[in-house]
């Protein structure tokens, strides 16, 4: 579970040389008063001045030393700590697959691991610098004592009041902030989803109404930064009110312990600077401000990191032709049956069509048959082997999916086929097998062109989906992965699919009468539920069954 303090602790090689650091500037902060305090009745009485302002100077040296090696310090924490944050949460998001991250808009997922990790990572660093910040006006607070307890009890009274101004300060800026990294998000929601439908969009004429959409959010991110602002204005005034009344009750009672005689000039000089740091610990307000940023990114952090992954099993999947099999499989989301009481035995090595409706279920079933989300009841098995029991790598070598809009993914056409870039023979025979090659081969660089250049239509990116699904080796699911492609180069693909010379069984989700008569066997899905499991000739004579194809 990811909280605060686990995060604070992340920073654990760092945060030491942190706290240490800090601990010589209240150090140094702390015995410079008192010096410089000797140094000035020195010069009164006109001797041994020189070794204490030789004091006073190496003391300063040390303190610039430790604020420099603070510095690196606190910024390698930060650096380190992100780049743990962010590996978490990507992990977290890849593993989780399109169930794991249902519940959140992609624009949103970008920014809680760009921007909010950082502002998460700050939380070490801050909470040490905070705890630091303690150090000198509790020990201006002892000395104080020391010097005279009538000014250390002057001292404590004001130094009372700038922590009740810290207190209501970091207890209001903590909501604001967390709601003004939600806006963020949300904005960046918008602003995702927009770009994925740039082309429809300019198409439609509607880019000022979409700049509207995308922008209608910035006046709520404007009211939540003009609240953190007039919170940290008021919280300044108060403790540019307060701190001064510090330093005006310790001088006002050191003024009359000097007149009784019962301190010196020099410990009087050393009783303002002692108040001056009380007072400054009004200034805490920006690290607090820090604490709070960092409270909101974590919890953002937390939300994405405590969702479920698709956990595997160990085993392998034994030799088989691939038969797939649904026991009672049902899927519920959100209260909807999205299939219900499933059970099949589809035979290895075959080519399965599933048709149906808009809403029938076809793209969840397909996605149980690959194992992106797990069903709610029952299992699938491949080969006898529950699903679930199967090891990622096995599962991942036997089972590959292409789907209608495929997310292609690499620096190279051919990294996009075969992202572990094994062989490159294998490469090219899925590209040759799904006709692929056909249009890669006439790119300047062929397999080597950069796949962010690359001029593709969408049926050429749904023929790399299916050469990069193309190396499983037990079973195909194509999920309308062939739906942008002309009738011909579609007749060609499921030529090779239907003549497959390595008998794996293909799951083809299809809207094409053609595709699901040159298949051996129909899965007829409605509203969830297997209406009929038949060849498409037989089916053909149903009056629905027609209906469904238009």
């Amino acid at each position: 579970m990811t909280t605060f303090g686990s995060v604070v602790k992340h920073g654990r090689g760092w945060l030491p040389l942190i706290g240490f650091n800090a601990l010589i500037g209240s150090g140094v902060t702390l015995a410079l008063p008192t010096i410089l305090g000797h140094s000035v009745d020195s010069i009164v009485a006109g001797t041994g001045y020189t070794q204490w302002l030789m004091a006073a100077a190496g003391l300063i040296a040390l303190g610039v030393v430790a604020s420099l090696i603070d510095a690196f310090a606190g910024a390698a924490c930060v650096a380190e700590t992100t780049a743990w944050l962010r590996h978490r949460l990507v992990k977290q998001i890849v593993h989780g697959g399109p169930e794991g991250t249902r519940g959140f808009e992609t624009g949103d997922l970008v920014t809680r691991v760009s921007a909010n990790a950082t502002d998460a990572a700050q939380a070490g660093p801050a909470t040490v610098t905070a705890i630091a910040a303690v150090a000198p006006p509790a020990g201006s607070l002892v000395l104080l004592a020391v010097i005279d307890p009538w000014l250390a009890a002057a001292f404590f009274g004001g130094v009372l009041l700038v922590i009740a101004v810290l207190w209501t300060f970091a207890r209001r800026t903590a909501d604001v902030s967390l709601a003004y990294q939600e806006t963020q998000g949300r904005i960046a929601s918008l602003l995702s989803e927009s770009l994925t439908g740039i082309r429809t969009i300019a198409a439609a004429g509607t880019t000022s109404r979409e700049e509207r959409r995308i922008l209608r959010l910035l006046p709520e991110l404007h009211k939540q930064g003009v609240v953190t602002w007039r919170i940290l204005a008021r919280s300044g005034a108060q403790a540019a009110v307060v701190g001064p009344l510090v330093l005006v009750a310790v001088l006002a009672v050191g003024g009359l312990q000097l007149v009784a005689g019962q301190i010196t000039a020099g410990e009087l000089f050393a009783a303002s600077q002692y108040a001056v740091l009380g007072a400054g610990l009004g200034n805490l307000t920006g690290v607090i401000g820090e604490i709070a940023r960092a409270r909101a990114g974590v919890h953002r952090a937390a939300d994405v990191l405590s969702t479920e992954t698709i956990g595997y099993g160990t085993l392998p999947i034994p030799t088989g032709p691939g038969q797939l099999t649904f026991d009672s499989v049902s899927v519920v989301a959100g209260g909807n049956v999205l299939l219900d009481n499933v059970t099949l035995d589809l035979p290895g090595g075959a080519t399965v069509a599933v048709v149906g409706p808009t809403g029938a279920g076809k793209s969840i079933f397909a996605a149980v048959a690959a194992r992106l989300r797990d069903p709610s009841i029952g299992q699938v098995s491949l080969d006898g082997v529950p699903l679930q029991a199967v090891s990622r790598r096995a599962l991942r070598s036997a089972v590959g999916c292409a789907f209608e809009r495929p997310q292609l993914v690499g620096r190279t056409i051919g990294e996009a086929i075969e992202p572990r870039a094994v062989s490159p023979v294998r490469t090219l025979a899925a590209a040759r097998a799904t006709h692929a090659h056909d249009f890669v081969s006439r790119l300047p660089d062929g397999y080597f062109t950069s796949l962010r250049k690359a001029p593709m239509s969408g049926g050429e990116r749904q023929r790399l989906g299916l050469a990069r699904a193309w190396s499983a080796n037990r079973l195909l699911v194509l999920d309308d992965a062939t739906s942008s492609l002309d009738t011909a180069t579609e007749l060609q693909i499921s030529r090779t699919l239907t003549e497959d010379r390595h008998h794996r069984t293909r799951l083809i989700i299809t809207h094409r009468p053609a595709t699901a008569a040159r298949a051996d066997l129909v899965v007829w899905l409605d509203h969830g539920q297997v209406r009929a499991v038949a060849q498409h000739a037989d089916l053909w004579q149903n009056s629905s069954y027609r209906e469904v194809f238009g």
